[in-house]
């Protein structure tokens, strides 16, 4: 999307952020499209060669919830399907094609991958394994567990084993699963009432 061109300082040292009156443009997305003006146009541009084929079906199928002026609310959903289809991380190509297939400034993108402990900006494991620590599950064993874990893949939390396969998260603080603590997120998906054996199975059975 073009940046507006700024106008002078109004005297006070100060620049008005307001885009000229010629250039202001109507930037919005509807059905799989952008609005310019009263012309829709495909929102493909850059962004086809960046993001595949899947993943932007799979943001298409999220945008198609919200109302277009709305479209912000797909960037988490967004973001995740471009980490998935990078192997587990983020680069900075990847969240702009992300902010210009939605339709966003690249910054309002940036923001939410880089507040989200979710998402990662450097390579790292494709498969992401997190154990959540906090109260709940501390009290029901979840120390133990990372201690378990960390042996047994041969790598401490915020490290990735050798071939690549797992990243083992650092701790995680609440994920909303406290009534069957202690639990583990493997790729978003939740393994509860675990034990540091019943742990390691799950991780045996990670491809």
């Amino acid at each position: 999307m073009p940046r507006p061109r700024l106008r002078p300082s109004r005297g006070d040292g100060r620049v008005d952020p307001r885009p000229h009156a010629g250039g202001r443009r109507r930037h919005d997305r509807d059905h799989g499209h952008r609005v310019r003006g009263d012309r829709p146009v495909s929102a493909h541009g850059a962004a086809a060669g960046t993001l595949s084929e899947h993943t932007r079906h799979e943001i298409d199928r999220w945008l198609a919830r919200f109302p277009p002026e709305r479209r912000r609310s797909a960037v988490i959903a967004a973001l995740r399907e471009a980490q998935h289809q990078n192997g587990g991380y983020l680069t900075v190509p990847l969240m702009d094609a992300v902010a210009e297939y939605i339709g966003l400034p690249p910054v309002q993108v940036y923001e939410v991958a880089s507040f989200y402990s979710m998402f990662e900006t450097r390579p790292c494991g494709r498969v992401h394994v997190s154990i959540c620590t906090n109260i709940s599950c501390m009290l029901r064993g979840s120390d133990e567990l990372v201690a378990a874990v960390e042996r047994y893949l041969g790598i401490r939390t915020g490290e990735s084993t050798p071939d690549g396969r797992i990243y083992l998260k650092r701790e995680e603080e609440c994920l909303a699963a406290c009534n069957n603590a202690p639990m583990m997120m493997v790729d978003h998906v939740y393994h509860e009432n675990l034990t540091p054996e019943s742990a390691i199975k799950v991780l045996d059975g990670i491809k």
